[in-house]
């Protein structure tokens, strides 16, 4: 069963990689959830955190780990 879990953990990573490069050669943004913050990372790897107010409007934040 181990290896099994290791094989999709591989195939998961492998199509991650496959995803960001599509996103970054089509100057996509990818969103994510990271330590329970919205993320948003544009083409260049810019990363930006996305928090909402109380009235709801969106804002984005520099992103630091």
């Amino acid at each position: 069963m181990l290896s099994n879990r290791e094989q999709l953990q591989g195939i998961l990573n492998k199509a991650n990689q496959y995803a960001r490069l599509q996103a970054k050669a089509s100057g996509a943004s990818i969103y994510y959830i990271k330590n329970n913050k919205r993320i948003r990372e544009d083409a260049e790897g810019n990363k930006l955190e996305i928090v909402f107010d109380a009235t709801g409007n969106r804002r984005e934040l520099e992103y630091s780990e």
